[in-house]
């Protein structure tokens, strides 16, 4: 009997090869969003930038895409908002022809200890990180061509239990136990599903509101001795999307130094 090497025939075709692959990067206008969206420039694709709110941001994104050499548009999507997320992957269609990779790393941090964490804050939090990303995944899922990607983003903290983020570690866990589960269900279509797990990375965001010994302290648990980057996180995204890192499916990559 045969051994199966290629996807079933009635998988959606990928580009054409004169076409560049198609990337939608949601959280795209900031931290490792922006810095996936150069780096998947850098390789040729035609990019979406997903952003929130802040349009100046995600307009310098898109020209910083351009800048690296690829194409770029930005689109603003509450990604927890299903019409917002379906006009998303609308306008990459309409502007590029079809998707091939989705990279949601649109997400919320709210820190408090679980007997103090304000139940309002919960539930914005797990809003946009568990129902945002049951939302574009769906829509991923129905979209992606075959031989594309999709990348969910969680966190390393879900397996370090840092006190205070009870409530956000919650909620990436809810997107671990989604992403394999992705993965099985798009069988036959030739589109992996993988989640990216960050440890301590150099963001905006991780930054805000720690003093130097809290940053020096998180830096020296992992053996490489530093923070992550943004750039780190953004090569480990670009390997899973490409063809190169095709065979990695369903599985959570903790991208964090060897931290534990």
């Amino acid at each position: 009997m045969p051994i199966p090497t290629s996807p079933d025939a009635t998988a959606t075709p990928g580009p054409s090869a004169a076409a560049p692959r198609v990337a939608i990067v949601t959280g795209g206008s900031r931290g490792i969003g922006r810095r996936t969206v150069g780096r998947l420039a850098a390789d040729g694709y035609a990019l979406v930038v997903g952003y929130a709110g802040n349009k100046d941001e995600a307009e310098a994104a898109v020209r910083e895409a351009v800048a690296a050499g690829g194409r770029a548009i930005a689109v603003r999507a509450d990604v927890a908002d299903e019409d917002a997320v379906a006009a998303l992957f609308d306008a990459a269609e309409a502007e590029f022809g079809g998707i091939d990779v989705v990279v949601h790393a649109a997400g919320r941090v709210r820190m408090a200890p679980i007997a103090e964490m304000d139940l309002a804050a919960l539930d914005d939090l797990h809003r946009t990180n568990i129902r945002g990303t049951f939302v574009v995944a769906r829509q991923a899922a129905r979209r992606v061509r075959a031989g594309g990607a999709i990348l969910t983003f969680s966190t390393s903290v879900v397996g370090l239990a840092f006190p205070t983020y009870g409530a956000y570690a919650a909620s990436k866990g809810a997107v671990e136990a989604l992403t394999p589960i992705l993965a099985r269900e798009l069988r036959g279509r030739d589109v992996t599903a993988n989640a990216v797990a960050p440890g301590p990375t150099a963001t905006d965001g991780f930054l805000d509101g720690k003093d130097e010994e809290t940053v020096a302290r998180l830096a020296a648990r992992a053996p490489l001795e530093r923070l992550g980057t943004t750039a780190d996180i953004a090569e480990v995204v670009a390997f899973l999307a490409s063809p190169a890192g095709h065979w990695i499916n369903g599985q959570v990559v903790r991208a964090n130094g060897g931290i534990i």
